[in-house]
């Protein structure tokens, strides 16, 4: 019983601690590959105690051209913009569709069915 109780204790605090990391870093950092854990908080915390956007984007841009030499240094090919802010998946796109359009009596379906 006891053990049963630990290896549940386990199995929960690992999906805690997995969640925390993955919510911790909401955004994607551009080069992120190629810097520390220390250098990616210190990036994310100067975005973060930027007074304005233009700020942000001047910390961005300096940012991007230190990865890139980065990255050209080690033989790595990053893009050459950093990824658009905000961007969320495939977009609104044109959700399930029309369906299977209006309902005929005279429709013969798949199936036999009962009629």
């Amino acid at each position: 019983m006891k053990k049963r109780f630990l290896s549940i204790a386990f199995i929960i605090s690992t999906i805690f601690i997995i969640t925390a990391a993955y919510s911790a870093d909401p955004e994607p950092i551009y080069g992120s590959q190629l810097m520390t854990e220390r250098e990616r908080i210190e990036h994310r915390n100067r975005m973060r105690n930027a007074s304005n956007a233009e700020e942000r984007e001047q910390i961005r841009k300096e940012h991007h051209e230190r990865m890139r030499i980065r990255a050209e240094k080690r033989g790595i090919k990053l893009p050459d913009e950093p990824p658009k802010r905000g961007y969320k998946g495939m977009g609104p796109g044109k959700g399930q569709g029309k369906g299977m359009g209006p309902y005929d009596d005279k429709a013969k379906g798949m199936g036999k069915g009962k009629r």
